[in-house]
């Protein structure tokens, strides 16, 4: 599965964005979905996932309660709707596709090639 990550952007604190993950070769309900982000100079971290089984989903605890990781199986989608961001939220974010969730996007089989997201004043 090749997928395309999309949807960010400059945002104000406070303001939102959508992230796109979109899925070809492939239907994304085989698979579970991770959302990662890496900021300059830190370590990349695991966001959000979303497993194929149950479509139960986890969250970081940085942004639980902020963001919501959704599929869309007809448009072969999914999406992590970010809220209430903050200047820490700025990162490039990764979608990543694997057959569980995983913690680390190196064990996912597939990877997108990643969007900035820049949350400033």
């Amino acid at each position: 599965v090749q997928l395309q990550a999309s949807g960010g952007g400059l945002v104000q604190p406070g303001g939102s964005l959508r992230l796109s993950c979109a899925a070809s070769g492939s239907t994304l309900d085989y698979y579970a979905i991770g959302w990662f982000r890496q900021a300059p100079g830190k370590e990349r971290e695991w966001v959000s996932c979303t497993s194929k089984s149950d479509g139960s989903t986890d969250y970081a605890g940085s942004v639980k309660g902020r963001f919501t990781i959704s599929r869309d199986n007809a448009k072969n989608t999914v999406y992590l709707q970010m809220n209430a961001l903050k200047p820490e939220d700025t990162a490039v974010y990764y979608c990543a596709a694997g057959p569980i969730c995983y913690s680390d996007i190196v064990a996912f089989n597939s990877r997108g090639q990643g969007t900035q997201v820049t949350v400033s004043s």
